[in-house]
């Protein structure tokens, strides 16, 4: 036993140095500027720059939707999927996986594809005002759909493995017994038991959307994703400080959901 701790702090230290020591060298190299020591004027630099604020709210209105859009989606199909087709579930994996085949380049190719086609084809029905309204630049709502189909396949492994641990039909039976209908068992009898999975769905969705480049640069929209890659492009110490402070900005994020999670969790256990 303790053989099999001490491999596992080795395992633990390995990967520590692995991810923290390239970050530290970064830090290093956007702090000790030749000539003037340590200065942290590449960070307040980025921060003051003109479009951080509103691209950061960007990219964090467009996590926000997509997470609610995915398990709006999901979670449904998921519990339908656990009842009462469970022959279909291995067809329902390979869609769900689909994303994961198809590269970013082409799926936003499709995505442009269409995108054109629809002015042309459709100038003169209800529609073409949906086409105007998807690409508003105040908040690209085709961002959002490209982003759940992009999450899909992370979202539906958590909700898959969270279903698997529970006794899905037991639940929604004993709550249609007490008078639930079918919407009511999912929320108040589910949902609970899946809160885990749902979190869990919820930060992998939020790191996709934070950190996705190619279909929002493609696209033509200015994320915090395409910020970042704009005002770093001049300068390396610039360029560097960008992509460290992405990476805290991500990792102060999740940690933030998954503290609110967890305080969730707490809360409803002693209730």
């Amino acid at each position: 036993m303790a053989r099999l701790n001490a491999w596992r702090w080795a395992v633990l230290a390995l990967a520590a140095l692995y991810f923290l020591v390239p970050l530290a060298a970064s830090v290093v190299f956007t702090a000790d500027v030749p000539g003037q020591g340590v200065t942290f004027d590449a960070y307040t630099q980025i921060v003051s720059s003109d479009g951080f604020g509103s691209s950061l709210l960007l990219s964090l209105e467009l996590a926000a939707a997509t997470i609610a859009l995915v398990l709006l989606v999901t979670v449904p199909a998921a519990v339908a999927l656990r009842l009462g087709a469970p022959r279909l579930r291995p067809v329902v994996e390979v869609v769900c996986s689909l994303p994961l085949v198809v590269p970013p380049i082409a799926f936003v190719a499709g995505i442009a594809t269409v995108l054109r086609w629809g002015p042309d084809h459709l100038s003169r029905t209800p529609l073409f005002q949906t086409f105007v309204a998807i690409q508003n630049p105040g908040f690209p709502f085709v961002l959002v759909l490209a982003y759940v189909v992009m999450a899909l396949p992370f979202v539906y492994r958590a909700l898959d493995s969270g279903l698997r641990a529970l006794d899905v039909r037991t639940l929604v039976e004993a709550a249609r017994s007490c008078g639930a209908s079918w919407p009511q068992a999912l929320v108040r009898a589910v949902l609970p038991n899946l809160r885990g999975a749902l979190l869990n769905a919820a930060l992998l969705t939020l790191a996709l959307v934070l950190g996705e480049f190619t279909v929002a640069q493609l696209l033509g929209f200015r994320p915090f994703a395409v910020w970042i890659y704009s005002v770093g492009g001049s300068q390396a110490q610039l360029s560097v400080a960008v992509s460290v402070l992405s990476l805290l900005v991500t990792w102060a994020l999740l940690l933030a959901l998954a503290g609110a999670g967890g305080r969730t969790r707490t809360a409803s256990s002693r209730g």
